[in-house]
């Protein structure tokens, strides 16, 4: 845990993969199949987890943004989940163009296969753990009660749901992230010895270059509606947000980086009340960068394993994920982690594939932050011109940084509750 602490997951993931494609080389059947005990077990542990993360994040965050929150709040949600959709979707647009020339469809054809055989030569005993309920039913009971919560006064139930979601973050950075590695490393080690590993490393590779382009697009886009809605320089106001894209590519962490995210917006011009207020809530709500990589592993996934799917299908799977990603955890690898229910329920994904989107996703989730925390100052800009004018002038010539305090969320709610 220390070590996980101190370098994040990203290295480890690494490690597991180099070792994986090492390893399938020369491991005995009988030392592999102590990876697929482990791998069969952790997976059946994945799958009773998977209903519960979503109750434990979906319903606080629902709850929170519901509660009338007025137009500072009603309107920042609004700009963020607008920009996550609108990244899904140009992903989507891009990659249905280009993945037919750049992939082969049936690339991973026998993926599915070594899944199986990975079963059959299933270690040396299987658990068997039921999941509490089914995916979706958490999906629906998360909106029913978090709606529920969101019209109610404060009470035993509100606290009780903000207590489980820490127990939740807990189970997945305590507990999944850490063993996440090794369940990689067997992932890759059956891939070697099924003969997959090369297909899957390349067929990734292109997928990535088309990924960080699509990033370039989507700054660029988010940039230049606020440059024309503010009326300043689009240009400008994106080169002065490099520090913080340059903070999160390093640390990985929205949460990390909102004080250089602060500092940078109010470089471009945006008023130190709203900055304050937008830069802390962005880094929960909005996740274009990380919803953009999750689409185009997905597509790549399904069209390479021939999972036949339809444009409605997608674009219904992308507006869920753009509200599954507001109660992503602010943990290394939570987006890809609340999104793995509507991965298995709305797109069909095994566990198998299942695993190749939490390695790629983490593989790349410096570079998903970047995006995200950088599109937050251009939201904050918006904001800014829509409601700005209504700030007293005298707050609005906060101009010290150095004052910013660090965003408490439940303090933030029970704000929220007593207004």
């Amino acid at each position: 845990m220390s070590a996980l602490k101190k370098y994040g997951i990203l290295p480890w993931v690494i490690v597991a993969i180099i070792l994986g494609l090492v390893c399938g080389q020369f491991f005995p059947t009988g030392l592999s199949r102590v990876f697929y005990t482990y791998n069969d077990i952790f997976s059946q542990f994945l799958n009773f987890a998977v209903p519960l993360i979503i109750v434990g994040l979906v319903i606080p965050a629902i709850g929170d943004l519901g509660r009338g929150a007025g137009k500072w709040l009603g309107l920042t949600a609004a700009l963020a989940y607008a920009s996550t959709i609108f990244s899904g979707v140009l992903t989507y647009i891009v990659c249905a163009w280009l993945f037919p020339s750049l992939l082969n469809p049936g690339t991973f054809s026998d993926v599915k296969a070594s899944e199986e055989s990975l079963a059959a030569a299933s270690g040396y005993f299987t658990i068997e753990i039921a999941a509490p309920f089914e995916v979706m039913t958490a999906l629906v009971l998360s909106f029913v009660i978090g709606i529920g919560l969101s019209i109610m006064p404060r009470g035993v139930l509100r606290r009780g749901f903000l207590e489980f979601r820490e127990i939740i973050t807990a189970l997945i950075s305590r507990v999944v992230i850490p063993l996440l590695p090794l369940h990689i490393f067997g992932i890759f080690l059956n891939l070697t010895q099924s003969g997959e590993a090369a297909q899957v490393i390349s067929t990734l590779l292109t997928v990535v270059v088309v990924l960080l382009i699509l990033e370039v697009v989507i700054l660029g886009t988010q940039f230049g509606v606020a440059g024309a809605v503010a009326r300043v320089n689009p240009v400008k106001a994106l080169w002065n947000m490099k520090d913080a894209y340059l903070t999160a590519l390093g640390t990985s962490s929205s949460a990390a980086t909102i004080p250089v995210t602060l500092r940078q917006t109010l470089k471009n011009g945006v008023r130190h009340p709203i900055a304050n207020f937008v830069i802390p809530l962005c880094a929960t709500i909005h996740l274009a960068g990380s919803t953009s990589k999750i689409t185009a592993f997905a597509m790549a996934i399904a069209f390479t394993q021939n999972i036949g799917l339809t444009t409605g299908q997608w674009i219904g799977f992308i507006f869920m994920l753009g509200v599954v990603m507001v109660a992503a955890p602010g943990v290394p690898g939570g987006g890809i982690m609340a999104a793995v229910g509507i991965l298995q329920s709305m797109l069909g994904f095994s566990e198998q594939q299942v695993a190749l989107m939490i390695a790629t996703y983490i593989a790349l989730d410096s570079f998903g932050t970047a995006t995200n925390v950088t599109g937050d100052g251009a939201i904050a800009l918006v904001v800014d011109r829509i409601l700005g004018s209504k700030l007293d002038e005298r707050d609005s010539r906060k101009a010290p940084s150095e004052d910013y305090v660090p965003f408490d969320p439940d303090a933030y709610i029970e704000k929220i509750k007593e207004g």
